[in-house]
């Protein structure tokens, strides 16, 4: 392969470690966990009581993710048509790269007894945003990096390559940065770097600039290998073009049935993927009684089993293609639903367990590594599939339907385990729903050819 088509895929791939922060420290282990503190802290102080005010903050966060998904999904097919009309996408990344520093960066001013938010909850999700609007854009320059086979392990070693940019920066939020609320101390026991007070939790909310930095800092690979092909440039067109190719696309897509099946299929799947994501560390909290040091250790063995697997999946995918690798990734996924499930702290599928025991806690680190490992091949080997069904002329607007698809429902899974949680009154059977999903999901694969979408 040519240097020149090296460094271009070395760039593509530095979008995946620039970004991945936002998700690994904003989302999951940092910025959503104190959040949820501090607007659970505020809506105490409005008179309600501990259980009816941790319900209330993690309502809003649940709000905040809903909106942001639909923004995305209604967003992202316009996008790309616009995108692709036009033959640019670079400018569109900058412009979003702009707009994540922006609110990453303002994280930094929630402080504890912060009462404003709604304003932070809107600047940590319009960065959200930013980011996954970006990717769909990057995500277009994959068809262009290689060949059906070549494209696989491409997707899967950035995927990869992305995880362990998450890793180091978790692991530098939890060694040098993040306090404990107790202690004021770092995961290792030091005070928080720069002199930054623990008492006003500016070692967690440092968390901001760190992502906003490392974002800026890793991007420049990608600017500086990365570039629009000249050849497809083209005018600015008139929305109304945009919507008539957009609809004509749509209409296409519903004529194509392994295309509309893999999208339908994966607008079910990803949804409980994303669903395992985000209720994960609420199951250990609320079932296990788990602290910040095992959620901690917790998140850096699932993010390593995450980049290890992604990778190897990646090398599955080019030999046998996404679609076997999409198959085996889900069952091992619904093997840990069925375990969440059937585990408490005092039984294991009806079988009792001592209370003081550390079985169900080494059962749920192993169920961190398969929703690691699996989670992150089955995201990696889903885009690779869409490259197989993606038009060549118009790939951001097939990322944008492909976007779609994996937000449209973005509401489904939260709104299912709620409803089974409250009425069954148990969290582990709240994640049955989540299993169904996956056997949707697994269903509609049926229909989808494992070379793409067959020629006409």
């Amino acid at each position: 392969m040519a240097t020149d088509a090296k460094k271009r895929i070395w760039g593509w791939m530095a979008f995946d470690w620039a970004a991945q922060p936002y998700y690994t420290l904003g989302l999951t282990f940092i910025f959503g966990p104190y959040f949820a503190v501090v607007a659970s802290n505020y809506y105490l102080g409005t008179g309600l009581e501990g259980e009816a005010a941790n319900a209330q903050a993690q309502s809003v966060w649940a709000m905040g993710q809903t909106i942001a998904g639909l923004v995305i999904a209604f967003t992202a097919p316009f996008l790309g048509a616009f995108a692709d009309n036009t033959g640019r996408k670079k400018p569109w990344i900058v412009g979003f790269s702009i707009v994540y520093i922006i609110g990453a960066w303002s994280l930094w001013y929630m402080t504890p007894d912060s009462s404003n938010l709604f304003i932070f909850l809107l600047l940590f999700y319009v960065g959200f945003v930013a980011a996954e609007s970006a990717l769909n854009f990057i995500n277009a320059y994959l068809p262009s990096l290689g060949t059906d086979e070549e494209v696989g392990r491409i997707s899967g070693s950035g995927a990869s390559f992305g995880y362990w940019g998450g890793l180091v920066s978790l692991i530098l939020m939890l060694v040098f940065l993040a306090e404990d609320a107790t202690t004021g101390k770092t995961l290792i026991g030091l005070d928080p770097l720069f002199g930054l007070d623990p008492a006003n939790r500016e070692g967690t909310r440092a968390v901001g600039p760190l992502m906003a930095i490392w974002f800026a800092i890793f991007m420049i690979p990608f600017f500086l290998w990365v570039h629009d092909n000249p050849a497809d440039k083209g005018s600015v067109p008139p929305m109304s073009k945009v919507w008539n190719d957009l609809k004509t696309t749509l209409r296409n897509v519903a004529r194509r049935r392994s295309t509309a099946s893999f999208l339908i299929g994966g607008m079910f799947y990803r949804d409980a993927l994303n669903a395992l994501y985000a209720f994960g560390g609420t199951y250990a909290v609320l079932v296990l009684g788990w602290e910040t040091l095992w959620l901690g250790v917790f998140g850096i063995i699932s993010v390593i089993t995450a980049a290890i697997f992604t990778y190897v999946g990646g090398r599955f995918d080019a030999r046998l293609g996404p679609k076997p690798v999409i198959i085996f990734c889900i069952w091992m996924l619904m093997l840990v639903c069925t375990i969440i499930v059937g585990m408490s702290r005092t039984q294991f599928f009806g079988l009792p367990i001592d209370a003081n025991s550390m079985f169900p806690d080494l059962i749920f680190f192993g169920c961190g590594v398969v929703i690691g490992g699996a989670g992150g091949a089955l995201y990696a080997a889903s885009r690779s599939m869409m490259v197989r069904h993606t038009d060549p002329d118009r790939p951001t607007e097939a990322f944008g339907l492909f976007a779609l698809s994996g937000k449209a429902t973005a509401f489904l899974a939260p709104a299912l385990i709620l409803l089974f949680t409250y009425l069954t009154g148990n969290v582990q059977l709240g994640f049955l729903p989540v299993i169904f999903l996956f056997i949707l999901g697994l269903v509609m694969l049926r229909w989808v050819n494992k070379d793409g979408e067959p020629a006409v």
